[in-house]
């Protein structure tokens, strides 16, 4: 295998050949979605393996594992959140194609492409941002902040009284003492 910082693999003896071919590697700093980022604690280490499967056909499968920076969901505070994600995808090469597009047909996904040199990045990150959880706790005892104040209340104690909510509060008032 192969291993690279560039997120790619290049299938050109694939396609001429067969066989498979493999890649590894790593993505540093952060994963993008458009412009959303995903930042990471150190680096996210990938590999996959592209076999081919017919004429112009491929399975691409592979994982990417790392340590993602999400804030937590009461105090903010970067938290960091192990993350390893596996994905398989089936591939059609289409000379002159350009960049990686999605096909869906009738109960078949694809994914074409027209270059030799297959960009993963994309594959990547799907695979690792939707292996992410919706929200991260950096402890279970975690105070969070104080809604009057704003401080971190795992760091100090302002004095502020967390008021307690209930929905339906308001409707005590409405009926009469039994």
């Amino acid at each position: 295998m192969d291993y690279r910082e560039v997120q790619s693999i290049n299938l050109a003896r694939l396609l001429k050949e067969g066989g498979t071919a493999g890649a590894s590697g790593v993505v540093r700093d952060a994963f993008f979605a458009g412009e959303e980022r995903f930042p990471l604690q150190g680096e996210a280490h990938w590999k996959v393996s592209v076999t081919s499967v017919g004429e112009g056909e491929f399975w691409l499968s592979g994982e990417v594992e790392g340590v993602a920076l999400m804030e937590c969901r009461r105090c903010l505070k970067p938290t960091p959140v192990p993350v390893h994600a596996y994905f398989q995808h089936m591939l059609h090469y289409r000379q002159g194609a350009e960049g990686v597009e999605f096909h869906e047909e009738t109960e078949e996904e694809y994914y074409i492409f027209g270059e030799p040199d297959l960009d993963l990045s994309g594959f990547l990150a799907e695979a690792f941002i939707t292996e992410m959880p919706y929200t991260a706790l950096c402890d279970e005892n975690c105070r969070g902040l104080c809604p009057v104040c704003g401080a971190d209340r795992n760091l100090v104690d302002c004095g502020h009284e967390a008021e307690e909510h209930h929905p339906l509060r308001a409707l005590k008032g409405l009926l009469p003492e039994l």
